[in-house]
Parts: structure tokens; C-alpha cells; sequence
């Protein structure tokens, strides 16, 4: 679906007034691609499969129209029900999501609650006991409640599943299924994320009905605003490289992503032996040491910030100037995601990533989903180029991809730890 030039501010939604004058509140002036194409349709209650790039205001994309949907029809709450139900694959882009709506939701008397995992459940159940309007939940902690019959989803009216390619994988899609009985069959459906594989958006289609579909930007595409460089360099040197990075000055917030939880600690001490102090978040931190971290590196506290692929999907700063792979994903669709914490609201950033010999298929992979040929970096260490890597050859299909060995493990479970450790 093309998107539709025409609009060109807030005002031709013709939202409810006290959202209209949030959003005003907000700085917002002219909706982005995504927000012109998808609230439209939302609004008039299609449902809606969406793609774009990270960065460019998705949240807004659904939360704007089902906030419009509550203040219009208003309704008596039942007791431990919900309205609308947003689902998200991590605690932080759960947390962030529940900011936003009740930033733009600031003038209305609706209820907004958040709920994951590593946060006491007995608030959260006296959270939900009156009902609330919008539920923004991990579905691990989100199936919890249900089974503490302390939440019913009959009575969900709308379902959004933000960062849909992830919670369709294997590590999330039982707990999906299970959430998805639960809910009525008359609903609105949204789906949206910055990368949808043709097998995921297959199955993302046995949860839509005649979904309207908005892609803003090709699959897979990488935000224009990021200069993007691979600096090849063996993995014995990568620690070395990667502090005279960190103190170049043009670098003055920098998140630097790893491949496992172990490795970003050792980045982290490794680091502060260099004199750099960075802070590190991953799934075996607790949840208040996630928040002291991201608190830390949001405010400017520290200006590096060392995480796993959990906060690839799940911080949202404004002001990040520099990504920095230290380890490339094996997962290619992981790397769009990852430099997307980059060059958001309209500004430029950096991306780059440290390339060992061994990592040279995951770049090709990269390169091959992105459609697009990495620049080297000029101070690679690592040997020469490569010969010219093929820039338009299909990738991979997930399905015939290594998986790591955190996915192999989820599969061979069934359920998914991860999700239930959300």
C-alpha cells in the first residue's frame, strides 16, 4: 500500500481532542510514514500487518488509534479484564510502550497497566483486580496471571503484538498460541515490526483477518540516516579496537551489543580496565539492575551501555550517536534491529561492527537480507577484504540458518523459556 503523501499533520486524523492536545503536548507536527499510512485504517478498525524501520514511530502507529477507540466508546470495566491488549517481546520495550500510552493517553480517565516478569506479581494482580483500559504485558508474565486466574482476556476488544517477527518464533509462538484461545474471535489485530520474513508473515496471517497491509520501507531495510562500516579485526583484538573507539569523542553515547550474556560482563570489566565505564543489561541481570543500567545510560551517567540482543528491540534514545557490534549477529534479521537503536527521531548515527574471520558468513548473510554491501572501515586490522561478496543473492531462509544454541535449547523445550522469562 502506498503511502499517503496527503497527510501531512496530526489534525486530519481528527483524533479525540484530549489525545489531539497530547500528541500537540508531545512535539509531534507531522506524522511519519507509518503513522500516515496505518492510523487511517486503524481507526476505521481494520486490521493491520505493518512494516518499518526502527525509529520511526510505530508505538504511536497503534497507540494513537486504540486510545481514540476507548475515548469514543466508553465502557464499564469488569473486574481483572482488559480493553486492549499489547503484547512485547522484552521488559524494556514493555515499559516503554506503557510510557507512551500514557503520555498520549494523559487527558483521558482510562487505566493503563504494565506487566513482565521480574517484578512482584502480587502488585500486579492488585493492579488488574478493578480492570484496566490497555494492558501492555510480556507473555510470560502475562500467561502467569491468567493461571492466577487473576486476568481474564474475554473482554479484549483490540490486540497489538509490537516487534510481531520475534514474538512469532519459536521462543515465544506456544505462549502466543495459548493467549490467542483465550481472546474473542471479533477483534482488531495489529501486527507491526521493522522485518517480517515471508515464513513469519505467513503465520502471521492465521491471526489477521483481511488485514490491510503497510510497508513503508523494503523488508529488512536499514534507516538511511546510518553510516554504516565493518571494521575487520580478529577476535584476540576486537577489546583493544573497541576501547579506542569508545574514546574517540565524537562517540558520546554508545551502545555496544554482544552475542552472549557472558560476553557482555567481560566486555564490561575489560572496559573498565581500559578506564571506560560502561554498565551492561541481559537476561541474567535482575530487573532492578535492567533498570539501573538503562537508567544510567539514558540520563548520561554512563555514555556505554553493553547489552545482548535483548535491548535490540527495547531501547528507545533519542540521542544514541554510535552502535557498535562487538559481535555480529548470527540471525541477520538481529541486525537491523540492532542498529536501529541509532539514528532515531529524524537523526543520523554510526553503526559499526567488529568482523572476525570466523563471523565472515554471518556478514554475508547481513549483506545478503539488507540487500546492500557493508563499507570496510579504514581501520580494519584483520587481513585483507574479501573478494566481492554477492549483494543480491537470496538470503537464507531462517528455517536453514545455525540457530544459536539459546534458540536450539527453547525448541527442544517447547514452551520457550524465553518468553517465559520475559
Amino acid at each position: 500500500m502506498k503511502v499517503k503523501d496527503t497527510v501531512t499533520d496530526f489534525s486530519t486524523f481528527n483524533l479525540a481532542a484530549p489525545i489531539a492536545k497530547a500528541v500537540a503536548a508531545s512535539g509531534y507536527a507531522t506524522p511519519t510514514p507509518i503513522q500516515r499510512e496505518t492510523i487511517p485504517l486503524a481507526l476505521n478498525g481494520r486490521d493491520v500487518l505493518g512494516v518499518a524501520q526502527t525509529g520511526t514511530g510505530k508505538t504511536a502507529a497503534f497507540a494513537l488509534p486504540i486510545l481514540n477507540h476507548l475515548a469514543l466508546n466508553p465502557k464499564s470495566l469488569t473486574r481483572r479484564s482488559t480493553r486492549a491488549l499489547v503484547l512485547a517481546p522484552t521488559r524494556e520495550l514493555a515499559g516503554q510502550i506503557g510510557e507512551s500510552f500514557a503520555s498520549y493517553g494523559r487527558n483521558l480517565r482510562g487505566s493503563i497497566a504494565t506487566v513482565f516478569g521480574g517484578a512482584p506479581i502480587n502488585r500486579q494482580i492488585r493492579l488488574l483486580d478493578p480492570g484496566v483500559d490497555v494492558l501492555v504485558a510480556t507473555p510470560g508474565r502475562l500467561i502467569d496471571l491468567i493461571e492466577r486466574k487473576s486476568l481474564s482476556l474475554a473482554a479484549v476488544e483490540i490486540l497489538v503484538l509490537d516487534e510481531a517477527d520475534q514474538m512469532l518464533d519459536l521462543g515465544f509462538i506456544h505462549a502466543l498460541r495459548r493467549i490467542v484461545s483465550l481472546l474473542p474471535k471479533e477483534r482488531q489485530t495489529l501486527f507491526f515490526s521493522a522485518t517480517m520474513p515471508k515464513s513469519i508473515g505467513e503465520l502471521a496471517s492465521q491471526y489477521l483477518n483481511d488485514p490491510a497491509r503497510v510497508s513503508v520501507a523494503p523488508a529488512a531495510t536499514t534507516a538511511e540516516r546510518i553510516d554504516q562500516r565493518v571494521m575487520f579485526v580478529r577476535q584476540t583484538d576486537k577489546q583493544e579496537a573497541l576501547a579506542r573507539i569508545l574514546a574517540d569523542p565524537a562517540v558520546t553515547r554508545a551502545l555496544v551489543f554482544t552475542r552472549t550474556k557472558h560476553g557482555a560482563d567481560r566486555v564490561v570489566k575489560r572496559l573498565a580496565a581500559a578506564g571506560i565505564e560502561a554498565a551492561a543489561i541481559h537476561g541474567n541481570k535482575s530487573q532492578s539492575q535492567r533498570e539501573r543500567a538503562l537508567s544510567s545510560f539514558k540520563s548520561g551517567r554512563r555514555s556505554v551501555l553493553v547489552a545482548t540482543d535483548i535491548a535490540a528491540r527495547g531501547i528507545d534514545i533519542d540521542d544514541v550517536s554510535h552502535v557498535v557490534n562487538f559481535e555480529i549477529p548470527n540471525v541477520p534479521e538481529q541486525y537491523v534491529h540492532r542498529i536501529g537503536r541509532t539514528a532515531r527521531a529524524g537523526r543520523a548515527g554510526f553503526a559499526l561492527s567488529l568482523v572476525d574471520e570466523s563471523e565472515r558468513g554471518f556478514l554475508r548473510d547481513i549483506e545478503r537480507l539488507t540487500r546492500g554491501r557493508i563499507a570496510v572501515d579504514g581501520r580494519s586490522t584483520g587481513g585483507e577484504h574479501p573478494p566481492p561478496r554477492p549483494e543480491t543473492a537470496p538470503a537464507r531462509p531462517p528455517e536453514a540458518r545455525q540457530p544459536s544454541g539459546e534458540a536450539r535449547r527453547r525448541s527442544r523445550r517447547g514452551r520457550g523459556p524465553r518468553a517465559r522469562a520475559a
